[in-house]
């Protein structure tokens, strides 16, 4: 065997298995692309794709969810907590003067505006002078009769938000509510702090309360209020998927300690100084203070040039 043919087989050898080497690879790179095509595709579903019912009452595991590459405002609706605050916050409306919100308010409507996620406390775009009022009943002691007397003499509109216990316990005044035309709003279950349970819990004691008043009275409630104003970013995202509003105030005062009534002339002073345009009136129907001021409340702010609107009508 002569070096010339030793060097042409050598040479051969070498040619074949660069080309097995380079189909290797050519392989090995179509797998990896149809891998990368494959992960694209995971990706959109899971940021795109609709809830199911079964994912509308189970917390998907944060490790599953893109949120890298997507934001809670373009994030589907309850699909998992990743990304959202957990910190609790208490919602605080500051005292309104001389006909003007608190600043507190406006910084905390400009908050719930950022994050598009259903929430308000003050009516910052409509022109007129207008007020939402709104009862918080978690228990009945007979003053809510007296309230809706005077809202049907005054045909005013009003919202009551309603645990369950008041639903069961009342279910003659929520059909009184509903066939008079106020708004029914969802307040819980049992009235739980939502900053500090699952975003399942959330949901079942949403789905409980509503679910009586769809199977009850056949009546949807579309507007949810936290218990005791207590909230976080996670569960305002929880409540928005739910197709829900989630209505606060920026207008109250410290009338739920049936132990220390003051009178219905501090109920109607104390109320009327804090009025301002757009204002979401916060009012507990334990109250009687409330009760028998509120027909004066109503004439005064009238009297002032305001106009009573349904919170159907508050443009979030």
């Amino acid at each position: 065997m002569n070096k010339k043919f030793i060097a042409l087989l050598f040479a051969g050898l070498l040619t074949l298995s660069s080309c097995a080497v380079e189909g290797k690879l050519e392989e090995q790179e179509a797998d990896v692309k149809a891998s990368v095509e494959d992960s694209r595709s995971t990706s959109v579903s899971v940021i795109y794709a609709e809830p199911t019912s079964a994912e509308l009452m189970t917390e998907m595991p944060t490790e599953t969810t893109a949120v890298s590459i997507t934001s809670p405002v373009t994030r589907p609706a309850n699909s998992s907590s990743s990304g959202l605050s957990t910190k609790r916050r208490e919602h605080s409306y500051g005292v309104a003067k001389n006909g003007k919100p608190h600043s507190i308010s406006v910084d905390n409507q400009a908050y719930f505006d950022s994050l598009d996620m259903g929430a308000f406390c003050l009516d910052t775009k409509t022109q007129e002078k207008v007020l939402y009022l709104t009862f918080d009943c978690g228990w009945e002691n007979g003053y809510t009769f007296d309230v809706l007397d005077v809202l049907k003499e005054k045909n005013v509109p009003a919202a009551f938000f309603c645990t369950l216990d008041h639903i069961d316990a009342e279910p003659e005044l929520i059909r009184r509510m509903i066939d008079e035309g106020h708004i029914v709003g969802n307040h819980s279950a049992n009235h739980p702090d939502f900053s500090e349970i699952s975003r399942e819990k959330m949901t079942a004691e949403i789905k409980e309360c509503e679910n009586r008043l769809v199977n009850e009275f056949g009546y949807t409630p579309v507007f949810f209020r936290y218990p005791e104003g207590a909230y976080n970013e996670n569960s305002l995202d929880l409540v928005n998927s739910l197709g829900y509003k989630t209505a606060f105030w920026s207008c109250a005062y410290a009338d739920w300690d049936v132990n220390n009534p003051k009178g219905a002339d501090y109920a109607f002073e104390t109320v009327t100084a804090r009025l301002h345009p757009g204002a979401v009136i916060l009012l507990h129907s334990v109250s009687p203070d409330n009760a028998a001021a509120l027909g004066r409340i109503i004439d005064y702010a009238r009297e002032q040039g305001y106009e009573f609107r349904a919170l159907t009508e508050f443009p979030v």
